[in-house]
């Protein structure tokens, strides 16, 4: 019974692209370790770019810094 995580940060991934992680991992667990996808569960969290650190910053902070030296 394969339970897989994925995080990712909530910044406007579709339903679409949701399911094609569901689907591409389940299939990925299924081709490579023969795994039933009827047991096979994948969670995504999606993760505020406050609550994401990188080194000493948050996600939030990088991006603005980035987006400030881009300007």
């Amino acid at each position: 019974m394969p339970y897989v995580n994925i995080k990712i940060t909530n910044e406007g991934v579709s339903t679409a692209q949701k399911q094609q992680l569901i689907a591409g991992t389940t299939e990925l667990l299924v081709k490579v370790l023969n795994k039933d996808p009827a047991t096979t569960f994948v969670l995504i969290e999606e993760v505020n770019t406050d609550n994401w650190g990188v080194g000493y910053d948050s996600v939030t902070t990088l991006r603005q810094q980035k987006q400030n030296t881009e300007s």
